[in-house]
């Protein structure tokens, strides 16, 4: 089967899965990040943290947004580690972050075990702008291998800089990632290989590792989520991708 999705806690779904079956990690966990307050980064929404006010579309909140910087640190950790266990020897790990964040990212990964390799950055042309200082127009990715880089499984020259918007037509997820930044991403697992995405949200790493001719283990807490990430990668395996369809699209075409 080309892909697994699972419903429910990474972590205790991770537990069931067997040493070494993934060859690259790639995730974009719920940042944890941003508010004035205590209060407010702790007790609001995801919807109400990432969707601006008067906006018209309707998607569904999920859970995972209210934890303070230790213990979102302390729950990355556990995960991290338990996706180092899955993975093969010189397999990367790419984990989505913010700028708020990127330490305590870093830290996580470095901590369950992973060498850290550095971090790549993606560029949204679409950011708003910021009156009276520097747009926030990037996000980032802290990225690490179990060991040392397998250069010679998958001899790619991957660049460190990503851009493109979230996607506006039919986006189905708030913090959906553009298919054509992942479809970048993914090519830094093996050819053949299997990539594990232990947050995949509404599916946007498997579609593009399926597009890409890659298996896929998929995890999502929730049900409305994993419910449409399993349609997105149903439909992905009926679809076929040419070998140079690859740059970054717009917005129309993610």
């Amino acid at each position: 089967m080309p892909f697994s999705l699972h419903q429910g806690d990474a972590l205790m779904v991770m537990a069931t899965l067997p040493d070494q079956a993934v060859d690259c990690v790639i995730t974009d966990p719920p940042y944890n990040s941003g508010g004035r307050t205590t209060t407010e980064r702790t007790s609001r929404t995801a919807r109400a943290k990432y969707v601006s006010g008067g906006v018209r579309h309707h998607l569904a909140d999920f859970d995972g947004e209210n934890k303070d910087q230790h213990s979102y640190g302390y729950w990355l950790t556990l995960n991290l580690t338990e996706a180092y266990r899955l993975s093969k020897p010189g397999s990367p790990a790419l984990i989505f972050t913010d700028w708020r964040q990127v330490s305590t990212t870093a830290d996580a990964l470095q901590a369950a075990g992973w060498t850290w390799q550095g971090i790549a950055t993606w560029h949204k042309p679409a950011a708003r702008p910021r009156k009276g200082g520097l747009r926030q127009d990037s996000e980032y990715i802290v990225w690490g291998t179990k060991g040392r880089i397998a250069a010679s499984q998958n001899p790619v020259y991957l660049p460190g800089l990503y851009s493109a918007s979230q996607p506006r037509k039919d986006r189905q997820h708030i913090t959906q990632k553009p298919l054509a930044v992942m479809r970048q991403l993914v090519r830094i697992c093996p050819p053949g290989g299997t990539v594990l995405d232990f947050c995949c949200g509404s599916g946007s790493t498997g579609v593009a590792a399926l597009q890409q001719g890659l298996d896929f283990i998929g995890i999502e807490m929730s049900p409305h989520y994993a419910g449409i990430a399993r349609s997105r990668l149903e439909t992905a395996l009926n679809q076929t991708t040419g070998p140079d369809d690859l740059g970054l699209a717009g917005p129309e075409e993610q």
